[in-house]
């Protein structure tokens, strides 16, 4: 169905069935019910591209992504959507499977088609994105970019030291940690947090890092590796919960107990942490506000193109549980001793054996006291 059949059956010109279908005010009342019955009942529908050629607006913007598989990238997800609602934008979205090529030529088949990016890119350095202009607008989410690109990261470096920093207070002495890709953006600052941190906190200790891939599997492997070891580490922090959750299943076969004989950390506060057992201690990263404030920042980019480029960071929180072994003081509580809560000693918790992972309710959790609050840090970039 075309606007030349929706215009010879409503016996009006093309031009006219154009002017209804762009919202014109200057046809005859009449003739506009008329041709507005005519779509209807051929159920005519406007090509977006077409139109989008003429008026320059096509409601549409690209998503670009890594991967689309996780629960870090369906809540990434669900944020952006929320966002695009409320700005009454369409979602193009793609994933590049974190290649360079893939990522180009996605997005030189959104040309023409959308009127902005969302660009999360952490695989990729600044020289790389930069051969990724794709004159429209451009937000990026937790990428490489340069002073003259919009972005909105994560403080992955900053996280990483302060979930170390809770590993040393809760007695911690030797601390491992399994990174993500190595030519990941978060991966690459999260472990130089980590080995920042313990030089600062444990100058006499060495650095102990298991390479990871972000997944589940990787987390398993180190896991074995790390729990079979004569000498095993105090303390585990994963670079994301994924790998976290890999790894206490790999304790849990081993029959070592979280925290009693190892404690456990990750990275992200994704939904399965907290139900998770022992629940997961984590640092917790706004997922759902960092994909809608990509987009919220892109439509006011889109409405406003001299908008100068903005760069905003969002704070992670620590998030306190049981696999770290630190509880929440009782003397700290904020509300009333629940039924099932701890008779004894919150913190005594060595002779804890791990339980099963999957099934269990989940936990009151509780920011530990060296947690920083949720923040924003906004630059405005020259």
């Amino acid at each position: 169905m075309t606007i030349t059949d929706v215009a010879r059956e409503a016996r009006v010109s093309v031009a006219s069935v154009s002017r209804v279908v762009n919202g014109h005010a200057n046809v005859l009342p009449g003739t506009r019910q008329r041709i507005t019955e005519v779509i209807a009942r051929l159920r005519y529908v406007p090509h977006t591209a077409a139109r989008s050629l003429i008026t320059r607006n096509s409601h549409m913007i690209g998503v670009l992504l890594p991967d689309v598989y996780g629960e870090f990238f369906s809540e990434l997800i669900r944020g952006i959507d929320t966002a695009a609602r409320d700005h009454h934008l369409h979602l193009l979205l793609s994933s590049s499977h974190g290649d360079a090529a893939e990522m180009a030529a996605a997005i030189r088949a959104m040309h023409g088609r959308v009127e902005g990016l969302v660009v999360l890119a952490p695989q990729l350095d600044t020289a790389a994105l930069g051969e990724l202009d794709a004159s429209v607008p451009t937000v990026y989410v937790n990428s490489r970019v340069g002073p003259r690109s919009s972005s909105l990261a994560i403080d992955s470096y900053g996280g990483a030291r302060a979930m170390v920093r809770h590993l040393v207070g809760c007695g911690h002495r030797t601390i491992a940690h399994i990174t993500g890709p190595i030519d990941n953006f978060d991966s690459h600052e999260r472990e130089r947090g980590y080995r920042d941190e313990l030089a600062a906190s444990l100058p006499s200790a060495r650095p102990l890092v298991v390479r990871g891939d972000f997944n589940q599997t990787s987390g398993y492997a180190a896991g074995r590796v790390l729990g079979s070891t004569a000498r095993r580490p105090a303390a585990v922090f994963a670079a994301n919960d994924v790998m976290a959750i890999g790894c206490l299943a790999a304790f849990d076969e081993l029959g070592v107990a979280v925290p009693g004989d190892i404690a456990v950390a990750g990275f992200d506060d994704i939904p399965l942490a907290g139900f998770v057992r022992p629940a997961l201690t984590t640092m917790r990263v706004p997922i759902v506000e960092l994909g809608r404030g990509a987009v919220t920042r892109l439509a006011a980019v889109i409405a406003h193109p001299d908008t100068r480029p903005t760069a905003t960071t969002l704070e992670p929180q620590l998030i306190a549980r049981e696999s770290s072994g630190a509880a929440q003081p009782r003397a700290s509580r904020s509300r009333p001793p629940r039924d099932g809560d701890p008779d004894g000693d919150p913190h005594d918790q060595g002779s804890q054996r791990p339980q099963s992972l999957i099934g269990a309710r989940r936990p009151a959790s509780a920011a530990s006291p060296l947690s920083p609050p949720l923040r924003r840090r906004a630059t405005r970039r020259s």
